[in-house]
């Protein structure tokens, strides 16, 4: 079998507005993106000058004129999934949401109404569970629940407040008393 030589892909043409537009929506329809997700995404398929910027702007205007593209509904929609679904902390779902390009202010605004009334302990308690984390018998098990609770965006407070219910020996969590008082 003989190889042939690896032909170098050919660059595709820049999209159109209208194609750009087409493309966006169907990206929508895939997935809910944040403004910022979706530039990333179009600016691939433009040129990289100027006229490949005007037409993404054009395009997400169209967009949130249409209402098809709202930061703020995304980051209440995220947010309340990765509550209810996930059952992580508020921390995590903040990185989570700085991390997709949501603007901080809507960010703050839709964690507030998210877990203002939610206990933090009864949501690590519930993540546990989701995890089946069980109660830890020793220094090891222990400090595998606290890092699990750490990743989803628990307060060490509320850890130690969990590991202190559970009537754990005093001898695995050296130092657990100066630590939980800060």
């Amino acid at each position: 079998m003989a190889w042939s030589k690896a032909r170098p892909k050919k660059a595709a043409e820049p999209l159109n507005e209208k194609q750009l537009y087409d493309y966006a929506v169907a990206a929508l329809g895939r997935r809910m993106r944040t403004v910022s997700q979706l530039k990333q995404l179009l600016y691939r398929k433009v040129e990289k000058e100027e006229p490949g910027q005007t037409k993404i702007a054009a395009v997400i205007a169209r967009l949130k004129e249409y209402n098809y593209l709202d930061d703020a509904a995304f980051a209440t929609n995220f947010t309340r999934l990765r509550q209810e679904n996930q059952s992580f902390g508020r921390r995590r779902v903040q990185q989570d949401l700085m991390q997709k390009g949501v603007p901080g202010d809507l960010a703050t605004h839709a964690l507030d109404a998210a877990y203002d009334d939610v206990s933090e302990e009864e949501l690590a308690r519930r993540h546990l569970a989701r995890k089946r984390l069980k109660q830890p018998t020793d220094e090891k098990e222990a400090a595998r629940v606290m890092r699990q609770l750490l990743r989803a965006g628990f307060s060490s407070t509320t850890i130690f407040k969990i590991l202190k219910s559970w009537n754990l020996p005093e001898e695995l969590f050296p130092g657990i008393e100066e630590e939980h008082e800060l």
